[in-house]
């Protein structure tokens, strides 16, 4: 009997993890288990994470809270290691590219277990993005590099990794926005927030780069505040975005700009499913919005994500008023003229978690 053993550790895993569950549960004899690190801090939110995706109770969780880097990354090795030991599975399974992901990846690469990894090749080429670092050394660890698209790939080609150890299966996180965006649909968040059936901009903003630093957070709610002028701006705020326009006195800029506490997985489809446009720098929302077909500015440099660019709905920004204020006037341009024909790239056809299941008990 073929036992995995699943990794998350904070709310982007959630969703990449749920339909590997789901159809590792239809293949008899397969012993599967769910360890939780942690290493997101606020339970309430996991929980409501874990409600909406279906998700069963973890196995394990490890509790290892926030910190540094350093501290939570090893917080996580030493208390993962003993959950190897006394649950002895096949595979260990990780996701993504948090902390929790390398942690566990690199203490069972040391035991001796084969790792696999889903969502694996994902480059932005941005060594100062913890992130990336990430990336970099579970793909190095993992004896199975399972991608989201050709890029990835590539990616892993260029870095040396021997094809026999890469599958392209697809992206995990579009099963889980395909199987419950009518659950979403049905929920009406839009209306709930007073915005259904009218334009309305879609907010995230969370990454340092953008809210670390008072003139460049200053520079992005001036353009929200400028574009609540034209139409309504739904922002769900990340608890250290709010903090950081306290800290820097940029309150009054965001006063035209709907905030929200952060939102559950089906109440943020819902309202992004009906959005004129989505301005963020959330890598998941790149990803969303290609498959709903909605417009997306990230404001980034760069991204791990670049197929959101090439075929889908993304396309990257400066962090810049101006920047920001013309990027939105041609996207209203042309989804007035008619003119946005988004893409989906290949293998974001809601089956990815049958392909990662189907590669790990083929091996």
């Amino acid at each position: 009997m073929s036992s995995l053993l699943h990794v998350v550790g904070a709310r982007p895993n959630f969703m990449k993890v749920a339909p590997v569950l789901r159809a590792g549960a239809a293949v008899p004899g397969l012993r599967q288990y769910l360890v939780h690190t942690g290493q997101h801090y606020d339970a309430a939110m996991s929980d409501r994470f874990f409600a909406d995706l279906g998700l069963p109770t973890p196995d394990v969780n490890l509790g290892v809270g926030s910190g540094t880097h350093a501290v939570q990354t090893a917080r996580i090795m030493l208390e993962f290691e003993p959950v190897l030991d006394r649950l002895t599975p096949d595979w260990v399974v990780v996701y993504g590219d948090v902390n929790s992901t390398v942690a566990c990846a690199l203490v069972a690469a040391k035991k001796g277990i084969r790792v696999a990894h889903v969502e694996a090749g994902l480059r932005s080429r941005d060594r100062t993005m913890p992130e990336e670092l990430n990336r970099l050394l579970t793909d190095q660890l993992a004896d199975l590099c399972l991608t989201p698209s050709r890029d990835g790939n590539d990616n892993l080609r260029a870095e040396g990794i021997p094809d026999v150890r890469v599958k392209l299966v697809g992206n995990v996180m579009v099963d889980t926005l395909l199987t419950l965006r009518d659950t979403a649909h049905e929920l009406g968040a839009p209306a709930a927030h007073g915005v259904a059936g009218a334009p309305y901009a879609f907010v995230t903003f969370h990454r340092p780069s953008n809210v670390d630093h008072p003139d460049v957070l200053g520079e992005i709610l001036g353009a929200l505040d400028d574009l609540a002028a034209q139409m309504p701006v739904v922002f769900p705020i990340h608890p250290r975005t709010r903090q950081r326009i306290a800290d820097f006195g940029l309150g009054a800029l965001a006063r035209r700009v709907t905030l929200l506490d952060p939102l559950s997985y089906l109440e943020t489809i819902s309202l992004v499913e009906q959005a004129t446009l989505v301005l963020t720098d959330s890598g998941g929302l790149q990803e969303e919005t290609t498959v709903l077909g909605v417009p997306c500015l990230t404001a980034r440099a760069n991204t791990e994500r670049p197929v959101t660019v090439t075929e889908g709905t993304n396309r990257l920004i400066p962090s810049k008023r101006d920047g920001i204020n013309r990027a939105v006037a041609e996207v209203l341009t042309r989804r007035a003229e008619g003119a946005f024909h988004p893409g989906r790239p290949e293998g974001w056809d809601g089956r990815a978690g049958e392909r990662v299941i189907a590669a790990l008990v083929a091996d």
